[in-house]
């Protein structure tokens, strides 16, 4: 609406004094990777005057992307804000990355927004990974506007994509993605491309020329009337369908000429419920400098058009004990009621805290009440079973130190307010209801956690964060890295709630539970590069158990005499299998004081121990289970008998019982959900059979998509994490749960016992 300041001046002045939530606006930038959105940042920011040239603050600093995995790998890897103002008001831009594997930096952003610009690439047009990221938003119900990008690439066609994005993402109502400008183009040079010159507003029937980086306006050609007044008509129509006065399409179609600022009003509004998705086109200025391309329109959209923080429903609050609380309300005289939406390391300045105030104000050297919830509260449904498909402990999802994920409260005094602008922290004097804000050393906050008044403490639900389901097994480089890798670990995970650390306790592994490849090599590097500790990745391994394949007795002699007090013990058992789930049974049936009564007990705890470490050669990490276990018959020695002996003869009796039967390799199996787009549901339940997994049926969701359950061994979806999102060209979503264990198929034992003799 870069002709809402011609068309309505009202609405583009519509702010309050500075400082108050309706002089702010929170926008998300979303989208595919490599769509342009850290490019759209930079532009807005130039257009704006926050910076003197594309990607530079006034005083030479990296505005975005200054991280310096970033610049390695020449992609956004986390949420960063960058704040500009226009026509009177702040506006927070909250840069997100596009790769799948960072989708818990993209929910972060859509928390701490209002309304979201949808950025797609006219050279990529609309692809699977977008369609992905339109759904998060919807999840949600963020009011979302399309940004087009790239229009001067070779295969660029604006109204090709404008009719993708209505198919794809118009769902019921195609008519509520339209757009409110169409591209100019200029003369087209020696390859016969033709660039992008200017937009022409359809409500205002204005052209907007910014040719040499600088907005001209004047008049549409006469020739191109028929094609705007085609199009505008159609935007008209789509706006009244949305529009609350119901009496105004009676009045269009019976001829009545709608006024511009009562359009343009009714398309506020309508963006602002989120039911109108217009679509603008925007680009950076060729050399760097003066106003990219739709960059004025789109900021008089975010302005005029976005909802306020007061329009936005904050989230659900109760008290940390559980008790309902009344509805937030954002007004900066409420109760004080804010979130960590972010947490970093900075090397210089230390731990820094993103934090969205959603009602009273946050002031300096005030102190505040804590409150964070448990691990329990931010596992997947999947998890609610009591095994966590694969997490282990987790640890707390805020990154503290807190190996029982318990919810937890805490004073804490806040330092100083700063407002981030590329790598510097520019001071503010508060943080009103609906603005964000950066808190340093908060040591008791973590990401996810509630800050709230001393004397009205509150906590907020929490926002849904992905399963991370991608284990990677690391091991510290040498013991300097050893020593202080436990310390790092717990800061790596506190600064993102989409990643888990597990302490394997059957296979003693340290594991980190990622979403994808680049999230973990994002997270080694960041142990190496920001916290000085070198880990090398080690084969993961699953908790394999096993269990006897049929009844087999054993008989335990620990008789050892070498002058002194002896040891003497001998006790005679029986093994049966139980059903699975039985776990180990002990039973005396010794008869005449074969065994005396007080070494039962201690043949029980010897046959218990060696369960746990297992009973076949190279099973130290494979515990028995599903066995009982019957004493019924031994020898004793009225001196050298003692509680070690019977313990000893126990272990040995088990161990020979096992020499003598056919055991069973029992694998742990996973139950499955994986959600697929129909055109992908035959190769991904192929791709199930081949790695042993029983599909025990498949439903319709909404979407068109299919819901395909199955029973997988867990050692076969190692990676299943990166291979789904291959399959299913990166539309496919999967949860897993445990689902106990089971025999291994004879031919796979063995092969895994070959290689863990080749190991040893």
């Amino acid at each position: 609406m870069g002709d809402k300041a011609n068309a309505h001046p009202g609405a583009a002045g519509r702010a309050s004094a500075a400082g108050h939530p309706s002089a702010l606006r929170n926008v998300v930038l979303v989208g595919h990777t490599g769509s342009g959105k850290t490019t759209l940042v930079d532009a807005l920011a130039l257009t704006s005057g926050a910076v003197n040239r594309t990607g530079r603050v006034e005083d030479g600093g990296s505005l975005s992307d200054y991280d310096e995995i970033e610049h390695r790998q020449h992609r956004s890897v986390q949420l960063s804000l960058v704040p500009v103002e226009w026509n009177g008001i702040r506006v927070n831009l909250l840069d997100t990355p596009g790769y799948a594997d960072f989708v818990g930096e993209l929910r972060a952003g859509l928390r701490a927004a209002d309304a979201a610009l949808f950025v797609v690439s006219a050279a990529d047009g609309v692809d699977a990974q977008a369609r992905a990221v339109w759904d998060e938003c919807a999840a949600v119900g963020m009011p979302r506007a399309i940004v087009v990008t790239h229009l001067d690439a070779a295969r660029a066609d604006f109204d090709a994509l404008v009719a993708s994005c209505r198919e794809t993402f118009g769902g019921d109502d195609p008519d509520a993605v339209i757009p409110l400008y169409l591209p100019r183009r200029g003369t087209p040079g020696p390859d016969g491309h033709a660039p992008v010159t200017g937009l022409t507003g359809l409500l205002t029937r204005r052209v907007f020329d910014y040719t040499g980086g600088e907005r001209t306006e004047h008049d549409p050609a006469a020739e191109t009337q028929p094609q705007l007044e085609e199009s505008r008509n159609r935007l008209i129509e789509g706006i009244i369908a949305e529009s609350e006065d119901e009496t105004l399409m009676e009045r269009y179609l019976g001829g009545e000429q709608c006024e511009v600022a009562t359009l343009i009003e009714d398309l506020e509004k309508a963006v602002a419920r989120g039911v109108f998705h217009p679509v603008l086109a925007a680009a950076p200025p060729p050399d760097g400098t003066g106003r990219g391309l739709g960059t004025v329109e789109l900021l008089d959209l975010i302005t005029g058009g976005f909802p306020t923080p007061q329009e936005h429903e904050p989230p659900d609050v109760r008290t940390p004990q559980g008790a309902s609380r009344p509805p937030l309300v954002c007004d900066p005289d409420g109760p004080l009621a804010a979130e960590v939406i972010k947490t970093t390391s900075d090397p210089y300045v230390g731990r820094m805290s993103l934090v969205r105030v959603f009602s009273g104000t946050l002031r300096p050297d005030e102190t505040v009440h804590v409150s964070g919830h448990g691990a329990e509260d931010r596992l997947h449904p999947a998890h609610a079973n009591g095994h966590d498909g694969g997490n282990g402990d987790g640890g707390r999802t805020d990154g503290q130190a807190d190996p029982d994920g318990a919810p937890h409260e805490a004073d804490e005094r806040i330092g100083a307010l700063t407002l981030p602008f590329g790598k510097q922290q520019r001071p503010l004097s508060r943080a009103v209801a609906g603005d964000l804000a950066c808190v340093a050393k908060l040591g008791h906050a973590g990401t996810g956690d509630t800050l709230s008044a001393k004397d009205q403490p509150l906590l907020m639900e929490p926002w849904q964060m992905p399963d991370p389901l991608l284990p990677v097994a690391i091991r510290a480089h040498s013991k300097a890295d050893e020593d202080k890798l436990s310390q790092a670990l717990s800061r790596l995970v506190g600064e993102d709630p989409a990643m888990r650390l597990e302490q394997n306790q059957d296979t003693h592994q340290l594991v980190l539970w990622c979403l994808g490849e680049a999230h973990t090599d994002v997270a080694l590097e960041r142990l190496r590069t920001r916290y000085g500790v070198q880990v090398d990745r080690v084969p993961h391994e699953v908790a394999l158990r096993e269990t006897f394949a049929e009844p087999a007795s054993g008989r335990g002699r620990h008789v050892k005499q070498s002058g002194g007090h002896g040891q003497f013990a001998i006790c005679e058992i029986t093994v049966e299998p139980l059903p699975a789930g039985s776990g180990i049974e002990f039973v005396d049936k010794v008869v005449g004081g074969a065994v005396p009564r007080q070494f039962i007990p201690s043949v029980e705890k010897g046959v218990r121990a060696q369960a746990a470490r297992g009973v076949t050669a190279g099973g130290g990490s494979r515990p028995l289970v599903d066995v009982r276990v019957t004493l019924h018959d031994g020898k004793a020695h009225s001196v050298d008998s003692s509680d070690a002996a019977f313990q000893t003869a126990g272990a040995l009796a088990l161990r020979e019982a096992a020499a003598g039967a056919g055991m069973h390799l029992l694998e742990p199996m996973a139950d499955l959900r994986v959600l697929v787009e129909e055109e992908f549901v035959g190769p991904v339940m192929s791709d199930l059979s081949g790695r042993r997994g029983r599909v025990s049926g498949t439903e319709q969701t909404p979407g068109a998509r299919t819901l395909i359950r199955a029973r997988v061994p867990e050692i076969e979806i190692d990676r299943y994490a990166v291979d789904l999102r291959s399959l299913s060209h990166g539309t496919g979503r999967f949860a897993r749960s445990y689902a106990g264990h089971e025999p291994m198929p004879p031919q796979v034992a063995a092969r895994i016992l070959e290689e863990e003799e080749k190991r040893s």
